[in-house]
């Protein structure tokens, strides 16, 4: 009892000792490497963090800009959680000192653009949480120095276009959550540098129209989810493209078109072993009208069989209508040459008489 007493002792003197050395409102942990700041009412990042620190927790206060070199004292951190604050401005090489840092929290703030400086030091960065900012567009300079990086979580902002070469830096990144944006369609080369994606999540915008090249680029990708947009059809070769050995796809929550067209594609789609249509089971019909929320595997497949009988019924009675009308303008033709000939013939006949 008394060895157990004097341990608590020490501990509680060990503490007090730490947090003599932090800033008001943060508590320090383990010899000063975990400094806990959360909810410490701050609206600017603190002065005295030990410069042993790896892991600093400044979520949930009220700071609003990081300024440049903010971090030149805490260059050891491996873990900065800034998630739930009011952060409206990141000045180029905010974070510029922390060669060292794996993982970036910056989600629920207020961020609406990435400038070149903001991933300025960032090379080893191994997770980027973005995720509801009011970022409303990428371009080649958001994420320029993420050279090492491999989750980006840009889920539940506004982003409505994804220019060439936005994610061009990011050759190990694995993961890329997209959900809950407005974005509206795919352009072939928003992932051209993505060999190392497994997972992307793009569900929850408003994309009608994917490019068939557009996936092409992403040989390890093994989930692709684009649940609760806006597809009523989809290119049978923008599938056909993913040349991975196994991808799950996630499809449901679409408004599909019902038609033959569609049927045909993911029929196809089905025969190709390396893809799986997880949630096809699940996909319902908004159109035509009969078919309203219909599952697309209950369309019955004999529709289209009459659908294409009757295409062939009228393209060949087309066809022999074409033919005769063909054939009774060649009969007139030779009918009425056979005219001409003749009443050349009785002129001659009439001429010659009247001469003698």
């Amino acid at each position: 009892m008394k060895d157990f007493l004097l341990l608590l002792l020490v501990m509680l003197q060990t503490s007090c000792s730490n947090n003599s050395r932090c800033e008001l409102g943060c508590d320090c942990h383990g010899d000063l490497r975990f400094v806990i700041c959360a909810r410490g009412l701050f609206d600017h990042l603190p002065v005295r963090v030990p410069p042993t620190t790896e892991l600093l927790d400044l979520s949930d206060n009220n700071i609003s800009v990081i300024p440049e070199r903010s971090f030149s004292k805490s260059r050891k951190l491996r873990v900065l959680l800034l998630q739930n604050n009011n952060i409206s401005v990141v000045e180029d090489g905010g974070f510029s000192q922390l060669e060292f840092l794996q993982k970036l929290d910056l989600s629920w703030n207020q961020i609406f653009t990435l400038t070149e400086g903001f991933s300025m030091g960032l090379a080893f960065l191994r997770e980027l949480q973005l995720s509801h900012n009011c970022l409303t567009g990428l371009d080649s300079r958001s994420f320029l120095h993420l050279d090492g990086l491999q989750r980006l979580n840009l889920s539940s902002n506004r982003i409505r276009t994804i220019q060439v070469r936005s994610f061009s830096s990011m050759s190990t990144l694995r993961q890329l959550h997209l959900q809950d944006n407005h974005l509206t369609a795919l352009t072939s080369g928003i992932f051209s540098m993505l060999r190392s994606l497994e997972v992307l999540n793009l569900a929850g915008n408003q994309i009608s129209e994917t490019d068939p090249g557009v996936f092409k680029p992403l040989t390890s990708m093994t989930l692709l989810h684009l649940g609760d947009n806006q597809l009523s059809s989809v290119y049978f070769k923008t599938f056909l493209n993913i040349h991975t050995y196994s991808t799950h796809i996630l499809l449901e929550g679409n408004p599909w078109n019902c038609d033959c067209d569609l049927q045909r594609v993911f029929r196809k789609l089905r025969t190709i072993q390396r893809l799986f249509l997880d949630d096809y089971y699940n996909l319902s019909c908004k159109e035509p009208q009969v078919l309203r929320d219909y599952l697309l595997m209950d369309v019955d497949t004999e529709l289209c069989i009459a659908e294409t009988v009757t295409v062939l019924i009228i393209t060949v009675t087309v066809v022999i209508t074409v033919l005769a009308a063909m054939v009774m303008g060649e009969r007139k033709r030779k009918k009425k040459k056979r005219g001409n000939v003749g009443a050349r013939l009785l002129e001659e006949y009439v001429h010659m008489h009247a001469r003698f």
